[in-house]
């Protein structure tokens, strides 16, 4: 049974609860509950009458439940976040928290496909519920998809060889595991980089295999009609293309365009920033490596 500890230290823990203004008597959510270490920190600052549901689509989670009355655990995806609280009679609350990485627990299972260091089956599944893995990725995409993946996904100039590279490998035989892929690759891997373009290529096969984009913009177009006027959202991202979303939907409600202008010509927006930026200090980063890349938004529903 996975126990709390294998998920390590959440990170920004005060930074992204405080981001949230807790209410104690407030309803709040936390999509991304994992090992649950910022439930654990929304649940000490509530009241008898406060409410937080949690969301995460890893049955692995399910391990870490919170024994109290006033917490909910759903086991599905955060792009259902309307829905599933819908479901349990709630349509709006106080402050929404999302911390958008891969957990340190999902890296370090092998056999789950997720870490560059370990030998592990072509997987990288979120959910084991998802009919989409990496195998088939890797295995059954035609050229022109292996490119768009590694070009969108894992911003990688060299997609189109790194694409052809596999086509060519797999003719002769699937490409099974960690180890199998890392061996296809291993001639466009110079030694000083080879640890930074494998990650971003783990990357982008894992943002697919996950829907990671589509997902996270699901998600926060429904925060908008789920977040009551002074509601909180609170966001910690791990690499540009997910901060680059939030960022623009904080600032504009949207993801491409331009917000539309009043007769007065003033955009109409509808989230206010908290603060600017913020991300971990060096201490953090020393006892926590996966912090060194998170950065935290936080906005408040006008």
């Amino acid at each position: 049974m996975t126990t709390t500890m294998e998920y390590h230290n959440p990170v920004l823990l005060k930074e992204t609860v405080d981001g949230l203004n807790i209410q104690p008597g407030g309803i709040y959510v936390d999509v991304t509950f994992g090992g649950g270490g910022h439930s654990r920190e929304i649940m000490s600052r509530l009241d008898a009458d406060g409410k937080l549901y949690a969301f995460d689509q890893d049955e692995d989670a399910l391990a870490n439940v919170i024994a109290d009355d006033r917490f909910t655990l759903i086991n599905e995806n955060f792009r259902y976040l309307k829905r599933f609280l819908r479901f349990h009679g709630v349509r709006q609350v106080d402050g929404i928290l999302a911390d958008l990485g891969v957990s340190s627990h999902q890296f370090d299972v092998a056999e789950r496909g997720f870490s560059t260091r370990f030998e592990g089956d072509l997987d990288m599944r979120m959910s084991q519920k998802n009919a989409l893995n990496a195998y088939k990725v890797v295995n059954e995409y035609d050229e022109a998809n292996l490119r768009r993946v590694f070009l969108e996904y894992g911003e990688l100039k060299n997609a189109p060889v790194i694409a052809r590279t596999i086509m060519e490998a797999r003719t002769q035989k699937p490409v099974k595991n960690t180890e199998q892929l890392k061996a296809v690759l291993a001639k466009l891997l110079p030694p000083h980089k080879a640890n930074k373009i494998l990650a971003q290529i783990y990357q982008a096969i894992r943002i697919e295999v996950n829907q990671e984009m589509e997902a996270l913009k699901e998600f926060l177009e429904q925060s908008l009609e789920v977040l009551k006027p002074g509601g909180r959202l609170s966001v910690i991202s791990y690499h540009s293309l997910e901060d680059r979303l939030v960022k623009r939907f904080i600032r504009n409600g949207m993801f491409e365009g331009e917000p539309e202008r009043d007769f007065f010509g003033n955009f109409s927006v509808p989230f206010k920033t908290i603060e600017k930026l913020i991300v971990p200090d060096e201490a953090e980063i020393a006892r926590n490596n996966r912090a060194r890349s998170a950065k935290l938004r936080v906005a408040e529903k006008l």
